[in-house]
């Protein structure tokens, strides 16, 4: 017997991978991302490009930035946030100071309304306040316990922020189910009104995007 390497008698050597298997692997694969992505492209076709004569969009469309995969320390008692939560549903991001101003409560209050009107759909919009600095949110700034008040609070990091387009105090930026920074909402002094316009579009989107429907996956 040679000193070489013995082989298992009920195994056999491998061999090259067939180009016919290599070739079907990548299909598989395309295919998969492709399942993955035509819900959210769908959503925006039918959102910014094909339109009825007449309508409006309130918020400003951004081009799509991915957030960082890295995770963030959770505030106000919650865990720390993983970007895997992000993925899934359309997520309504807030990115102020600790002490949060009169601009940043107006733009919460905002993104809760917006979210509550969307009834029996509003478990498919998420809603996340990055803290910009290093101070610890007051608690009259935490969340309620309601699923209404359902408000993620995490620290931004350098990556994060870098991520997110240069904001005026208030702005609402809304992320898409795979994680991508994709259109900005303006502070507006009448709450309301404000509250209004980003039910709309939420409604819309949520519409054409069957992603988050019948449950997250």
């Amino acid at each position: 017997m040679s000193s070489g390497t013995l082989a298992s008698p009920d195994t056999e050597p491998l061999g090259p991978v067939p180009p016919a298997l290599r070739r079907r692997a990548r299909r598989t694969l395309l295919l998969l991302a492709l399942v993955c992505v035509l819900p959210v492209l769908a959503s925006y076709f039918m959102f910014y490009v094909w339109q009825p004569q007449g309508r409006v969009n309130n918020g400003a469309l951004l081009p799509l930035t991915p957030l960082p995969q890295s995770g963030l320390p959770g505030l106000g008692g919650q865990p720390a946030l993983t970007r895997a939560e992000l993925e899934g549903r359309w997520t309504l991001v807030v990115a102020a100071p600790a002490a949060c101003d009169a601009a940043c409560a107006r733009a919460l209050y905002v993104s809760r309304q917006a979210r509550i009107a969307q009834a029996k759909e509003m478990e498919r919009v998420g809603r996340l306040w990055l803290v910009s600095d290093g101070a610890e949110p007051a608690a009259d700034h935490l969340p309620g316990t309601s699923v209404a008040d359902e408000l993620r609070i995490a620290r931004a990091d350098a990556a994060w922020l870098a991520a997110l387009p240069q904001l005026a105090p208030g702005t609402i930026l809304l992320v898409d189910p795979l994680g991508n920074v994709m259109m900005r909402f303006d502070d507006r002094a009448d709450a309301t009104a404000a509250a209004r316009a980003l039910t709309k579009d939420l409604q819309r989107l949520l519409k054409y995007s069957a992603l988050g429907r019948g449950g997250r996956p």
